[in-house]
């Protein structure tokens, strides 16, 4: 990585983290609340540890705050448990939910620390799958809306940047992985109705928002992976496009041109699927203007030529955190992923590629001309506490900054970004691989073999980041710009 500039932050921008209530708070059974299909799922990922305590964030959400305020944070991007707040199939309120997630934007807000809210994280409650069937029954969009306005109207008085639904497109891509394929007879046929009912409960949140929040924002969370064609071949460079429309750029074009684009109508016919498109949909699509793209960036692809007689292949990941066991995709006529010969990787096969950055801002900013904030970034690995007492992780200081530092370069380049938010905060359960694989800037002392004090420790990253954020991202550290 070579540095030829220092770019320039703007005057607010807002700094700060990330996390998921399934995956930092714990207490998943006090307060009221009840499962959620991620707790069953979580409990079945044997070795790791399960969401039970998690980082216990439900018992020490004061602390994190006040740590919050101590690195400088002016943001702090969290999602609300669906079943903390409607934990059953009558749809009243939990009062002792609401409770909590009023203590907690109370204590962000009184450290001057903007909430930003995601209503749905991978966290359906499990009367709502039992009674609906998770996404694939259109009844979810009634309760999914009143289940937005309820959170609307007790936090939307404090609360003014909304997330509707995290990774929409990931959660139908990868669907058997995230579970949300459970109950569809042909996945590959259904996913497209699946994906059309969260495209209605994605536009009633944001007409509620817009019609019950003064002041509110709202927009969407892709999970997106920039993607390179492998060689100059042009078949490799369609593939990568191909892969880019059906991995992100349909649910990008729908979010923000609310309409389905050609590529997506054409795919739907070739393969004789129906996605499920009733009288009156798209008029209400078209209601849902959004105001922002909040974006999860970790990685990059490449994409390369999948010729029609090609085996098909399905990605697997990484989960051992033993590098080399990753496997990447072929879909037949459509495309393939592989291996990036120029950029590192984490122990999970996750391409380290800062200029991915760089490319997803470019990118977006030149297709759609809207405010972006960053939602998750980070760096996972294996970590533990030192004899001294600390946990030093210089390579997530390596990550953060070169990331960071792709970003402002985007900024000068003429895109408008709004904040930058890491995944995460504290470390918290990973969704794939329990507390084994750690991001945080603050280490929680637990393992997926014992519970233990859950005593926070800030990490070196931590104190980095801290004098990052207060000289509003001109304080690189070390010479960066001479390296």
């Amino acid at each position: 990585m070579y540095y030829k500039e220092n770019p320039v932050f703007p005057e607010g921008f807002m700094w700060g983290a990330s996390s998921a209530a399934w995956q930092v708070e714990g207490g998943v059974s006090e307060g009221g609340r009840t499962p959620a299909i991620i707790d069953l799922n979580s409990k079945k990922k044997k070795p790791y540890a399960d969401n039970s305590i998690a980082a216990d964030h439900y018992h020490h959400y004061k602390e994190d705050v006040a740590l919050m305020a101590e690195c400088g944070f002016s943001s702090y991007r969290f999602s609300l448990s669906w079943s903390r707040i409607i934990p059953n199939a009558d749809g009243r309120v939990n009062p002792e939910g609401i409770a909590f997630y009023n203590d907690l934007i109370d204590e962000l807000v009184k450290n001057k620390i903007e909430p930003i809210v995601t209503l749905y994280h991978y966290d359906m409650p499990v009367w709502v799958d039992e009674k609906f069937g998770g996404w694939r029954n259109r009844g979810i969009i009634d309760v999914f809306d009143e289940y937005v306005r309820v959170c609307f109207e007790n936090f939307g008085d404090r609360v003014k940047y909304w997330l509707s639904i995290n990774e929409q497109n990931m959660q139908i891509v990868y669907g058997h992985w995230l579970g949300v394929s459970k109950g569809c007879e042909d996945w590959e046929k259904d996913k497209w109705s699946v994906n059309h009912i969260m495209n209605l409960c994605h536009a009633k949140a944001v007409i509620a928002c817009h019609e019950m929040v003064d002041g509110g924002k709202i927009g969407p969370v892709p999970g997106y992976v920039p993607i390179y064609p492998e060689t100059c071949n042009p078949l490799d460079q369609i593939a990568a496009m191909n892969a880019e429309e059906l991995t992100e750029k349909i649910w990008n074009d729908l979010y923000v041109h609310r309409e389905y684009n050609g590529f997506v109508k054409k795919f739907w016919k070739d393969n004789d699927i129906d996605p499920g498109i009733q009288e009156g949909d798209m008029e209400l699509i078209r209601k849902a203007k959004i105001d922002f793209f909040a974006l999860n960036c970790y990685r990059s692809n490449v994409g390369k030529d999948a010729p029609p007689d090609s085996g098909f292949r399905e990605l697997a990941l990484n989960k051992s955190g033993i590098k080399g066991e990753f496997v990447y995709p072929n879909y037949p006529g459509q495309y393939a992923l592989a291996a990036n010969p120029y950029v590192e990787t984490t122990d999970w096969d996750w391409e380290i590629d800062p200029v991915a950055m760089r490319y997803m801002l470019r990118y977006v900013w030149d297709h759609y001309q809207l405010p972006m904030m960053i939602t998750e970034n980070g760096y996972g690995a294996h970590e533990s506490v030192d004899a001294d007492g600390k946990v030093h992780d210089p390579k997530r200081i390596e990550f953060l900054r070169e990331q960071i530092y792709q970003v402002g370069l985007a900024i000068s380049d003429g895109c408008e970004v709004i904040g930058y938010n890491p995944w995460s905060f504290t470390d918290l359960l990973s969704t794939g691989n329990g507390m084994a694989k750690r991001y945080g800037l603050v280490y929680v002392n637990t393992t997926d073999e014992e519970v233990l004090d859950l005593r926070r420790i800030r990490k070196d990253s931590f104190y980095w980041y801290s004098e990052l954020i207060k000289s509003n991202g001109s304080n690189w550290g070390k010479d960066m710009l001479n390296k």
